[in-house]
């Protein structure tokens, strides 16, 4: 658990905070966390992962299956961000103007694109069978299927 959360401290990020906006780069001390597999936390924002959806857990799931589904979702997105060199990149939720970042628009998360070491992490995470893709128009996003069953 330590050398995980040492290597986690020591993961590059870059977060872009608006199209043509200064990239900033993370230090040690800014460590991504994970809060399952299609959502992070990083510099005191929580970001939901665009392209991509994970199985929910806890009290959010809806069977005993989807639970274990999205703790491996959830683990395997640690193992990719220990590994370093992730990237965060900020963009555009599907919400309506003015509604980006409150409760009225994705739980009150921003959105994000994660890649680490140049790979895409939505891809990653579908090809490995622990998510499907999942995307959103401009103001809209698809109903989530179930992952029970």
């Amino acid at each position: 658990m330590a050398a995980f959360a040492f290597a986690a401290l020591s993961a590059f990020l870059v977060w872009q905070r608006a199209p043509h906006a200064e990239s900033h780069y993370a230090r040690a001390s800014q460590a991504i966390e994970v809060i399952d597999g299609d959502t992070v936390t990083f510099d005191g924002n929580t970001y939901r992962l665009v392209g991509f959806n994970t199985p929910e857990k806890g009290d959010l799931a809806r069977c005993q299956d989807e639970r274990k589904r999205a703790d491996a979702a959830t683990i395997r997105l640690k193992a990719l961000i220990a590994i370093g060199d992730a990237r965060l990149n900020r963009v555009a939720c599907a919400c309506k103007p003015g509604l980006e970042g409150t409760k009225l628009c994705n739980y009150g998360r921003l959105c994000g694109a994660l890649s680490v070491g140049g790979r895409d992490v939505a891809q990653i995470m579908i090809s490995e069978g622990l998510a499907e893709p999942y995307v959103c128009s401009a103001t809209r996003c698809p109903q989530r299927r179930s992952w029970c069953g």
